[in-house]
């Protein structure tokens, strides 16, 4: 049996978060029994969908749910079902929307590189706003007869430009348009998975590889009966276009389990531990010259959770040693270690490290540093 080592591949620390380039999360040893356990027969995959559906919303608590190839997948099935909706014609015309209510409408400071997914799903962008504002009346305004729904990314509402998700339901809601939520790496807290479907959005989509520490290729929606029923059908197994987007039964009920756990887990310990790790790693580095590091929460919207304490580390002299060249150093070491690079910090999240590893980050930015400033 080939592994990582035979096939020339490094460990990676991963000091980053639950990026999708780093193999999201760490799944647990009951998710991989789950996995084996329903591997031994076969199913019927729309049954499975839908059984599992209602099993994770009941657990939950909202009304409906599905699981996703991904929460990339959910934005283009959500897309999908408020323009085509099950209209075999639209369906199969998918993502040529021309002629259909296709419009999805966005902030400007809610654009990001994951939206392209809702293009797929047939929907073509209406912005409002600019950097610096969006106003209520830019929005009310912006729904017309080919308004097909609005989308709204969770972590851009920390941004000054941007609406409050309330004003955004209410308004969408007066016009009796649906809202489309991408909670994709806004776990934790925990109480999200059920936040946003409570506030009265029609679908929330997150991921399943992250926080949740499901298989990396799973997602999660839930939201409105009649919306989700919609999305699976939409989805794979069925001929639409999310036929490409498949789910293994495997992975569906590696995933319930994965929901089962995390439902269970002792999330304020988990926060200590990060908590912990961060103030470790802050204190240890701060004691080299040249060196400010200090624990904080991100001021900027990112692709991972901005509750997850980190460790931000800037340098006294840029030219004498700068972030981005200890990045890179930190990248070339064995094993790996991931981290992040900011305008202003080179950042250490905590969110994924391993019992240990933040000795081995420790040790690893000592000598680098040390070395530079000795030359």
């Amino acid at each position: 049996m080939a592994t990582y080592q035979d096939l020339g591949i490094k460990k990676v620390i991963n000091a980053a978060g639950t990026y999708t380039k780093y193999s999201g999360s760490l799944m647990s040893e009951e998710v991989l029994e789950a996995m084996k356990a329903s591997s031994n027969q076969f199913v019927d995959i729309d049954e499975l969908l839908k059984k599992s559906g209602k099993y994770i919303a009941d657990l939950i608590g909202v009304e409906a749910a599905l699981v996703t190839a991904g929460a990339a997948t959910g934005l283009v099935l959500a897309t999908a079902t408020c323009v085509a909706g099950e209209k075999k014609s639209l369906m199969r015309s998918l993502p040529d929307t021309e002629d259909a209510k296709n419009e999805i409408v966005v902030m400007r400071c809610h654009r990001n590189p994951y939206d392209q997914a809702m293009k797929l799903g047939g929907g073509k962008f209406i912005e409002i706003g600019n950097a610096i504002e969006t106003h209520p009346w830019e929005l009310e305004e912006s729904i017309t007869e080919k308004t097909a729904a609005v989308a709204f990314f969770v972590q851009s509402e920390m941004l000054e430009a941007s609406l409050s998700f309330a004003e955004v339901i209410d308004i969408a809601h007066k016009h009796n348009v649906p809202v489309i939520v991408d909670a994709a790496a806004e776990l934790p807290p925990a109480e999200n998975l059920t936040k946003y479907v409570e506030l009265g959005a029609e679908i929330v989509l997150f991921s399943g590889g992250k926080d949740l520490r499901g298989p990396q290729s799973s997602g999660l929606m839930l939201g409105k009966q009649e919306y989700i029923d919609s999305c699976r059908v939409n989805g794979y197994p069925h001929h639409s276009v999310g036929r490409p987007m498949k789910l293994d039964k495997e992975t569906i009920m590696g995933f319930v389990r994965a929901i089962e756990l995390y439902l269970e887990e002792d999330h304020q310990l988990r926060r200590q531990n990060w908590e912990l790790q961060a103030e470790k790693i802050a204190d240890e580095i701060k004691t080299l010259p040249g060196i400010k590091a200090e624990k904080g929460f991100p001021a900027q919207p990112l692709t991972q959770p901005a509750t997850i304490p980190r460790v931000f580390i800037s340098f006294e002299d840029e030219n004498e040693l700068n972030k981005i060249e200890v990045h890179e150093k930190l990248l070339k070491s064995d094993p790996s270690i991931v981290t992040v690079v900011n305008r202003n910090s080179l950042v250490i999240n905590p969110h994924m490290l391993q019992s240990g590893e933040e000795e081995i980050i420790i040790e690893k930015l000592r000598q680098i540093i040390l070395e530079k400033v000795n030359i």
